[in-house]
């Protein structure tokens, strides 16, 4: 049986299991996401750590303290961000942070505000 294993985006435990068509659990938390998944047209369709669904222009909160290379402190867990622009890529979400500027971002490390 060769199933696919993906990284809770809560307690990161690297041993997610499918539950159904884009479902995931985690066995450690048992916590439950959906993967981010094309939908019926060109579109993506990117789902926050909790598996609400994205949006341009969305304001999300961080959810845990995120490291940022060549600054000398990291995005504290709960920093706002507003007006997120979702794009392709491993860092799906391009955002100012205040206090870092540019950035891009994971939505499996913000939640939907």
């Amino acid at each position: 049986m060769n199933e696919e294993l993906k990284e809770c985006p809560s307690c990161e435990c690297p041993y997610g299991y499918s539950i159904g068509e884009n479902q995931f659990a985690c066995p450690e938390c048992a916590f439950e996401w959906e993967n981010t998944v094309p939908s019926d047209g060109d579109e993506l369709v990117f789902v926050d750590a909790h598996g609400i669904r994205l949006q341009n222009g969305d304001t999300v909160v961080v959810v845990k303290d995120l490291p940022v290379k060549g600054a000398p402190k990291a995005i504290k867990a709960g920093t706002k961000v507003k007006n997120i622009r979702l794009t392709t890529g491993d860092h799906n979400i391009d955002c100012k942070v205040d206090g870092f500027g540019a950035m891009a971002l994971k939505s499996i490390f913000v939640k939907k505000a």
